[in-house]
């Protein structure tokens, strides 16, 4: 049985962290808030529990895990050779949504890495996830808490929709901030690269490191990942879902026609877009929204990212449990945090994406 505890996101009950430590320290598994999104914790020394993971998400063991620290002094712990930029991306963004990759140190098992040579750390700013890991005192192996491929958790009731009776405990400290996964930057390589997008943004990140680049990799469950959440088909409703890349009207005119096209053939399309499509293409579905065979989920604003970013897996879920055959979605503008919603989004699709260029 999976238990859940709710706790204060702010102030969590020292009792209840306690408890949820001792889960940690005995090899059990723990679903917890962070600002990112989500996460089911193992002790990353402890290679059952890490496996255990696995298990639970149904994750292939080619996809290495991240592990959350309490502070950058643990870092050693886990990483060696760190280099000294390591501390100036510390002060500049943990606690918070950046993993640096760096080379792991032995005592980490091949689980957690996916036998590569190198780890992703690092050090979350939720309340909860910062007090449980300390409590816990060993490093803890978190992915995102759901099944794998499957769109993050970013409420604890999607954590038990994907986990319940997998995972010993759900720790519910409401919804995540940010929205989307932390992102990921590649300290081994020469210049470094941020190899997923995510909270942090690429020129923030240069702002302390000039020379780091961005790269989008998309690798198939049987090749071994460089970082977390590079698979081809990832953060995926159940219903094949196509992206539309483009200006708002350019995406208006095609994902009208193609809503028609698909109602016609006798499918229950699902809409995601940010606020501003919807409204351009509300006159194109009004007459078809009263059939019921449409549906339409706002996520967000162009205007607004960090709103767009924060709905994005609660709105793909929320069509999900429409039931719909089929959703064509539509990405805000490919920049800062847009980066992030646009990776996700295309892997989602399977790389089915539909650029429009006028």
């Amino acid at each position: 049985m999976t238990r859940l505890v709710t706790v204060d996101p702010n102030h969590p009950d020292t009792s209840i962290i306690a408890d949820a430590a001792r889960v940690l320290v005995s090899g059990g598994l723990v679903a917890f808030p962070t600002e990112t999104v989500y996460g089911v914790g193992a002790n990353a020394l402890d290679a059952a529990a890490v496996e255990a993971i696995f298990r639970a998400k149904g994750r292939p063991a080619t996809d290495p895990v991240i592990v959350h620290l309490a502070s950058v002094e643990q870092v050693h712990d886990v990483a060696r050779r760190v280099p000294a930029i390591v501390y100036d991306l510390a002060r500049a963004f943990w606690p918070g949504a950046l993993t640096l990759i760096l080379e792991k140190q032995p005592c980490l098992p091949p689980s957690v890495t996916a036998g590569l040579p190198t780890v992703g750390v690092r050090v979350p700013a939720h309340p909860v996830a910062h007090q449980l890991i300390a409590r816990a005192g060993v490093p803890v192996a978190a992915p995102s808490a759901n099944r794998f491929s499957r769109p993050s958790a970013t409420r604890a009731v999607h954590v038990l929709a994907d986990l319940d009776g997998v995972i010993d405990l759900v720790i519910d400290g409401g919804p995540a901030s940010i929205g989307v996964e932390s992102t990921i930057l590649d300290l081994t390589v020469s210049p470094p690269v941020i190899r997923r997008s995510g909270g942090v943004t690429l020129s923030h990140i240069q702002h302390i490191l000039p020379e780091a680049t961005a790269l989008a990799e998309f690798f198939g469950d049987h090749d071994v990942h460089l970082a977390p959440g590079q698979s081809l088909r990832h953060y995926a409703p159940r219903a094949a879902l196509t992206l539309y890349i483009g200006q708002v009207d350019d995406i208006a005119l095609r994902v009208g026609a193609d809503v028609r096209a698909a109602v016609a053939a006798g499918s229950r399309v699902g809409v995601l877009s940010p606020e501003e499509d919807l409204m351009a293409l509300a006159p194109r579905l009004a007459a078809l929204g009263r059939t019921g065979r449409v549906v339409t989920m706002r996520y967000g604003a162009r205007r607004k990212l960090d709103e767009s970013a924060h709905e994005l897996f609660l709105a793909l879920r929320a069509l999900d449990a429409e039931g719909v055959d089929l959703i064509l979605a539509s990405a805000p503008e490919a920049d800062g945090i847009g980066l992030a919603i646009t990776d996700r989004l295309t892997r989602a699709a399977e790389g089915r994406v539909v650029r429009l260029h006028r």
